[in-house]
């Protein structure tokens, strides 16, 4: 016999509203208003604010406004409360197959002008590439049709720092089984060689000591060239490793002379292909989040808003509803479109939300760390950052520490000093001789400043840094210096050691 049961559980769920908004916060302003386009572009009856006075955007009414300019909307369309048992329709029953393929259609028809001899609002810009450059020199070459083969699919190999990174026997097999061409590894090692010789020099080596000792003999051979030929050749190893002791006791070289040799190696170039590199430029320009100034000692912060235009329902839409109010004769697929428009128009109304509410928490995190970090913002003097975690902004918002970190992801401030990213103010604290706690920053810093000023010819270790560090009051240990060390980039003082 079956038995009915009754349980209560606790749930959490998120609302569409808050999924988008949780994702709209962790946006950058730079690339906000590409995803105001994407919203636009998905959703017609959402639009810019226009200069008609007439037309009020969400912007500035207020949420109760637009409850009570729907509900009244909904009580005239269905005075019973109800919807002809069309409130329940699902989307699916009134959106035919095929209409997105005419959408699409409809969309590429329209985009473009009928004035075939419009200019066209942008140009593409075209640059060599570094592939694109190999392969002009190799069109220079007098080759077989096997050999042209085997040198394009050798050049399709080298990777962007210029090196070939795989073996022969490896680029014989892909030869055999992706274009049934066979090769002999001799053959292949003398387009190589041709290779070898284009520019820029040592392209399509297979490690840096090839690389560089392809650059070397193509230099004029004095007896500087010819040592630092037999330095990278026989003493590799000792030489990135600055053992220098040894290669001057091998060869008998002085400090001086060795200085010399060291300086053609190390303006050789390690990667050839950099030369060529095909790095988007956009992602090194930041538009910064906030900005915040300093006037007479009273800090201001403002929101960026270059990117965040004023948004609103579309004017259309609203009319829409209206003309279907003044309609006397209702018939389904009527009250199937007005069904579609209330449902664009809400998403709209949710987006629009989602923004303001966007706006409204960044600037209210911003202005925490800012009073958190003023002395910093005031002065730009790193040694006064204050220690700062994610849940020291999260008890003095009141938001939560997950949406914190959204808010401070990839996310930039510019201040009188320079641009900072957001996470640069957040750092652990480190315990000093009169129990003051600083911030980890400091310290490095002041680690960073001990190595700078150092003696190059005799480099501090770690303990001794420890030790120097521990003299200035803070406690720290051996183990902490080195990871510190590390976080800044510094190599350990061997390799920091210079003739």
């Amino acid at each position: 016999m079956q038995s009915l049961s009754q349980s209560q559980r606790l749930l959490q769920k998120l609302s569409p509203q808050q999924i988008q908004l949780m994702k709209l916060l962790q946006v950058p302003t730079m690339q906000l208003e590409e995803r105001i386009k994407e919203e636009m572009e998905e959703n017609p009856a959402l639009e810019y604010n226009g200069d008609d006075p007439d037309d009020m955007s969400l912007n500035e009414k207020t949420n109760e406004d637009l409850k009570d300019e729907f509900s009244e909307r909904e009580e005239e369309d269905y005075p019973d409360g109800s919807e002809d048992d069309y409130s329940n329709i699902d989307i699916g029953e009134y959106v035919r197959e095929g209409d997105d393929e005419d959408a699409d259609y409809n969309f590429q028809r329209d985009a473009y002008s009928s004035d075939e001899d419009a200019v066209p609002t942008y140009q593409p810009r075209f640059e060599t590439t570094f592939y694109d450059h190999l392969m002009a020199q190799l069109n220079l070459l007098n080759l077989t049709d096997k050999q042209r083969k085997l040198a394009e699919f050798v050049i399709g190999s080298i990777d962007d720092d210029g090196y070939l990174r795989r073996d022969i026997p490896s680029i014989i097999d892909d030869l055999a089984f992706r274009q049934n061409l066979q090769a002999e590894e001799e053959e292949l090692n003398e387009v190589l060689a041709m290779i070898r010789e284009f520019e820029p020099v040592g392209v399509g080596a297979t490690n840096l000591q090839q690389c560089l000792l392809l650059q070397l003999k193509r230099k004029e051979k004095d007896a500087n060239v010819l040592y630092s030929i037999k330095i990278i050749e026989k003493f590799f190893d000792e030489f990135i490793k600055k053992h220098y002791e040894k290669i001057q006791r091998t060869l008998n070289l002085s400090d001086d002379e060795l200085r010399e040799i060291i300086q053609i190696i190390v303006k050789l170039n390690p990667k050839p292909g950099s030369l060529f590199s095909t790095t988007n430029k956009a992602e090194t320009y930041v538009i910064p989040d906030f900005i915040v100034y300093n006037n007479n000692g009273n800090l201001e912060v403002q929101l960026n808003q270059k990117n965040a235009p004023e948004l609103r329902v579309s004017t259309s839409f609203r009319e829409m509803l209206q003309d279907y109010n003044k309609s006397s004769k209702k018939d389904s697929r009527q009250k199937d479109a007005i069904l579609f428009i209330k449902q664009k128009i809400d998403a709209a109304k949710w987006f629009i939300d989602a923004v303001k509410q966007r706006q409204e928490t960044l600037m209210l995190t911003m202005t925490r760390i800012l009073h958190l970090q003023e002395d910093f913002f005031l002065t730009g003097d790193e040694s006064n950052m204050k220690p700062m975690i994610l849940k020291d902004v999260s008890d003095r918002t009141g938001l939560d520490i997950s949406t914190i970190s959204r808010v401070v992801n990839s996310k930039f401030v510019q201040t009188e000093f320079g641009t900072y990213k957001l996470k640069y103010f957040f750092s652990e604290s480190l315990s000093t001789d009169s129990g003051e706690e600083v911030s980890t920053r400091e310290v490095k810093k002041i680690l960073n400043e001990l190595i700078g000023e150092e003696d190059k010819k005799n480099p501090l270790s770690d303990e001794k840094l420890t030790e120097l560090l521990n003299d200035k009051g803070y406690n720290i240990a051996r183990r902490t210096v080195a990871k510190y060390r590390e976080q800044l980039n510094l190599p350990i003082a061997r390799l920091r050691k210079t003739l």
